[in-house]
């Protein structure tokens, strides 16, 4: 088992100490996102996912204006077939890349509500929707990769076309793509680099990740492996699902029925998964041992949380790992404190890739914690053992 790295979110639709209240809200502002995305830098976070919709600023133009303001914190950025032709995608990308100096990551979401889709004039059903991104996919893998290409798709065509300024990245950032459908699957077996899964009880994921790996060897590719969670993680595992509670304490269930009823429209597979997993009732949300679907009862998407103290919150990270999953992309609400609680009392327990996790000079160690007595906390006496 390889160590994992670990990304945050930003939350660029918005951030509260409650879900679907506006009680304790925090708008979206740059200067809000700016501190999570420092705190996530200096804490040693691998990453962080910028979501895409039109709920959310545009991940693009965010990831723009905070990729200067930290230093290794790389940036998972969304990807839309349909929305963008896949030469304007390519071109977007290795600019971004070159001026965050490689700190690109992409996102390729191919979209699950139709609704949505036809606001933003995109009239497919679902799998032509996942035949239009392969298509693209196999065009801006190319032209990332230094190719000037000519392709006559189902859907989608060019000729001559090239990249005249190159990614910073041999052959562009790594891609990311989750799709729960046979359609989505046998594109993310075909061409993509990290297959992305929310979070199920881990059999069901067991099980997914398995019939992506089948479909990548029918390629002649492997897949590497990530999962989707919220965390709620305290010193004490009450305290932990006290705060699971509060989270969803100003939740009526006439708000619970109305999310739950647009999310029975959409196409997404996922979607339909997540849902599955609590129906909508306040009385089913530990689905397994600590994870809970409580988020799931009002927000699309990701809908679980591991929730519980530090050695419990590992150990089931732990049983992920031993999936195969080596990418964790975590949040929490609100995302500015719960990315310091997860960094100072998870990661000391993780077995972490030398690319997640603080680098401390030695005059920061001298530097950190709370004095008493006039003393650093190194230089306090240590309570003699009984």
């Amino acid at each position: 088992m390889s160590g994992a790295n670990i990304l945050w979110f930003l939350p660029t639709h918005g951030d509260g100490r409650y879900l679907g209240s506006s009680i304790g809200a925090r708008p979206v502002e740059l200067a809000y996102l700016r501190q999570i995305a420092q705190a996530a830098d200096d804490l040693g976070y691998f990453g962080v996912l910028l979501p895409t919709g039109r709920t959310c600023e545009d991940s693009w133009l965010v990831a723009s204006a905070l990729a200067p303001l930290t230093e290794r914190l790389r940036y998972l950025v969304a990807v839309r077939p349909g929305l963008l032709s896949p030469t304007l995608a390519a071109r977007m990308t290795a600019t971004l890349d070159r001026l965050s100096n490689g700190r690109l990551l992409i996102n390729v979401v191919t979209g699950g509500d139709p609704a949505e889709s036809r606001a933003d004039g995109v009239f497919l059903d679902h799998d032509a929707r996942y035949a239009v991104t392969r298509d693209f996919l196999s065009i801006y893998r190319r032209l990332l990769a230094g190719q000037e290409v000519s392709e006559q798709g189902r859907h989608l065509h060019v000729e001559g076309a090239r990249l005249v300024f190159p990614p910073h990245q041999a052959a562009g950032p790594a891609i990311y793509f989750g799709g729960s459908s046979s359609a989505g699957i046998e594109v993310a077996g075909e061409y993509v680099d990290k297959y992305l899964t929310w979070g199920e009880p881990p059999a069901q994921v067991a099980e997914k990740l398995s019939i992506a790996a089948v479909s990548a060897a029918r390629h002649g590719r492997r897949l590497s492996f990530g999962i989707r969670l919220h965390v709620i993680v305290r010193e004490t595992s009450e305290e932990a699902w006290r705060a699971a509670d509060r989270l969803i304490e100003h939740l009526d269930d006439a708000t619970i029925a109305a999310a739950q009823q647009n999310f029975a429209r959409m196409e997404s597979v996922g979607q339909q998964r997540m849902a599955a997993l609590h129906g909508g009732r306040r009385d089913r949300l530990e689905i397994s041992p600590n994870l809970w679907a409580g988020v799931g009862l009002v927000r699309g998407g990701a809908g679980t949380a591991l929730v519980g103290d530090p050695p419990t919150v590992a150990a089931r990270i732990a049983e992920y790992q031993a999936l195969g999953i080596d990418t964790f992309i975590l949040s929490g609400y609100p995302h500015l404190e719960e990315a310091y609680r997860f960094a100072e009392l998870v990661f000391p327990l993780l077995d972490l890739a030398e690319t997640t996790g603080p680098r401390r000079a030695p005059f920061e160690q001298a530097t950190s914690g709370t004095g008493v007595a006039g003393l650093r906390p190194a230089e306090a006496p240590r309570p003699r053992a009984a």
